[in-house]
Formats: C-alpha cells, structure tokens, sequence
C-alpha cells in the first residue's frame, strides 16, 4: 500500500499524493451523494475511510488512522440509520427535517465538548496531529455533521460549512493541496444540498389533505 503516500503529480508547486487525491474524491462523492439523499453516501464514506485509513497506517500516521476508524464506524452507523428509516418519506425516500433547538443544543455542546476533549488529547500527545486545535476542530465537526446526517437533519450542510471555513486554510497550509482544492468544491455542494434539503424538509412537513394521494 506504499503507492498510496507516493505522489501522483505536481500542480502549482505542489505535490499531490494518491490518496490524498483518491480518498478525497470519494468524499467529495459522498457529499454528492448525499444532497441527492442517496443511500450510497454511506459506502461511499466508508470507502474513503478505509482507503485514508490504509495510507495513514501505512505511513505510521497513527492519530490520523485512529481518526479514520471513527469516521468508518460513524459511516456504518449512518447506513444503518438510513436503511431502517429509509420510508419515512411520503415519497419512500429518506425524510429530512429541522432539528429541535434541544437538539440543536446537544449539536452546539458535543462539538465544544469533543473539540475540547479532542484538542486537549492532540496537546498531549503531539504525534497524533501536527495542528492539534485546528485539527480537532475538524474531526470533531466532521464526526458531528456525520450524525446529523445520519438523523436527517438539514442542519448537517451547517456542520459541513463550519468544517470548510477552518479545512479550507488549513490542508493548504499544511501541503495538503488537493484536500483544500476539494473542501472549496464542497462548499459549493453544501450549498446546494442545504437548499435542497431545506426545500424538502418544508414540503414534507406539509399536511396531506385527507382524501388526496400521498
């Protein structure tokens, strides 16, 4: 699996790694997947894990496989929602909705919690992240927008837009080119899939009157 870390190319002066570029991709094509409320999102995310997961190990990237692992059991987790849930909707698809403002709370207060408890961990340990705070900020909001995507909730495109705000500069800080190339390409999915979710979640909550089809 050494291919994985090696480089693919150099564009702008900077080097692309195959699974940077590889992993990456898939994810991108998850978040696709999910604005069309596919249940293929989560295969998908399970498949750029396990692909992110090969190269960090493979590279004694111990924290950044560690975190890979969350991502997968979470991706699984979230397949399972969507499968059990998956005729919620009038239409047989997977419904969307607004949160509550309880669970908007709990969103808020997990991820400063996690972010905490993950960036203090990060401190300690210097080997498992090379940018602890940032770093955890991110896994941290990735691991929340996941669940709440899992849950249906249209307020997982938020967590997405909060994760690019601090992914963005970050992985191009960090050499991380083609990550940061794709974390912009996700801003425009987030906010085209936030409006799609929005727009349905809004129609679903519609009454259907009695005697009209469903």
């Amino acid at each position: 699996m050494n291919w994985l870390n090696s480089e693919a190319f150099t564009a702008f002066d900077q080097h692309i790694m195959w699974s940077d570029m590889i992993g990456n991709t898939v994810g991108l094509a998850a978040l696709a997947l999910g604005w069309r409320r596919s249940i293929w999102t989560w295969p998908a995310q399970f498949l750029s894990g396990v692909i992110l997961l090969a190269a960090f190990s493979t590279a004694h990237l111990s924290g950044s496989a560690g975190k890979q692992v969350v991502v997968i059991v979470v991706a699984l987790w979230g397949w399972y929602q969507w499968q059990s849930g998956r005729r919620q909707g009038q239409d047989g698809s997977i419904a969307v909705r607004f949160a509550s403002w309880r669970e908007r709370g709990l969103l808020v207060a997990g991820a400063a919690l996690g972010t905490l408890a993950v960036g203090a961990l990060f401190t300690a340990f210097p080997t498992l992240s090379w940018d602890p705070w940032p770093d955890a900020y991110i896994f941290v909001g990735t691991i929340v927008a996941m669940y709440a995507q899992a849950r249906g909730m249209v307020e997982f495109w938020l967590a997405w837009l909060l994760v690019d705000a601090v992914g963005v500069p970050l992985n191009f800080a960090n050499g991380f080119a083609f990550s940061g190339f794709v974390y912009v390409i996700y801003g425009a999915i987030v906010l085209w899939g936030l409006r799609d979710w929005w727009l349905r979640s809004r129609t679903s909550a519609q009454p259907v009157l009695e005697g009209a089809a469903a």
